[in-house]
């Protein structure tokens, strides 16, 4: 398999920004969901979950290692500090701040018990500590996933900027891949991910962004047709430099190498869950 796709997130449920290179580390990759978008009457960090205007905007760093954000309007503003609280207030309506995850208190957001229903109950939910994550530090997708999707769902973009994956692999052919690595390492350029648990996917997929439009039916079809996965959850293993265009190598289970482009039987699909 080879890396077609790289992107890091610096704000939570903001656009990310897709790179060339990018350094894992020991608990994620650099600069990923290293801030976010804090609530200041609830404490909860915001996501596109509940607050889909989100999407809206986009995230990058400077050459200082400084987060800006650009607003659809076009107002841009960089950094933590009162003028960036002052702006992502007067964008949203309500008073937030632009807050860093590392040294904080583990972020706590909200999910609508049905993902195709905005009305129905939101849960809480905390996310781990240092990165505001929904569950392990780096995503991965493969184009053989998106293409098994895709021919449920013909009419629905499969676009990877619906699910926002760090990694997007080049695999031949169709079918859940990545549902066989579940706990066999990944080598990918200089560093090495282990796959921890299927990706379960909520009302985010489904929410409108530049360019894609609102589409309930691309969860639906990952509900009905596979348990609502898509993707794998990894941590690090080994820490090391990633860049587009690098190889992929999963490790067959019992196997002392790891054989370029492995993959084995699907495994069984799931009950969906929560996220």
């Amino acid at each position: 398999m080879q890396v077609v796709g790289l992107w890091r997130y610096p704000v939570k449920s903001l656009q990310g920004e897709p790179v060339e290179v990018l350094d894992a580390e020991r608990d994620g990759l650099h600069g990923d969901r290293r801030w976010g978008i804090r609530d200041q009457q609830t404490g909860r960090i915001l996501t596109a979950r509940r607050r889909p205007e989100l999407l809206a905007a986009r995230a990058s760093y400077d050459a200082d290692g400084t987060p800006v954000i650009r607003v659809p309007d076009g107002r841009t503003t960089a950094g933590p500090g009162p003028s960036s609280d002052a702006l992502l207030s007067d964008w949203l309506g309500s008073p937030v701040s632009l807050v860093r995850s590392v040294g904080s208190d583990a972020g706590r957001a909200e999910y609508f018990a049905d993902a195709t229903d905005d009305s129905s109950e939101a849960i809480e939910w905390t996310m781990p500590v240092d990165r505001y994550v929904d569950a392990a530090p780096v995503l991965v997708l493969t184009t053989a996933s998106l293409r098994a999707a895709a021919a449920l769902h013909p009419r629905g973009t499969w676009d990877p900027r619906r699910f926002r994956p760090n990694l997007l692999l080049d695999l031949d052919g169709d079918g859940w891949a990545e549902d066989a690595w579940i706990e066999r390492p990944v080598r990918i350029g200089e560093a090495t991910l282990v796959p921890i648990q299927g990706c379960i996917r909520c009302t985010m997929v489904t929410r409108p962004q530049p360019g894609l439009e609102h589409d309930v039916e691309i969860f639906r079809t990952l509900a009905r047709h596979h348990g609502g996965l898509f993707g794998v959850w990894c941590d690090v293993l080994t820490r090391g430099r990633l860049r587009v265009g690098d190889t992929a190598v999963v490790q067959l289970e019992g196997d002392d190498d790891l054989v370029p482009g492995a993959v084995g039987p699907s495994q069984a699909v799931m009950e969906p869950s929560e996220p």
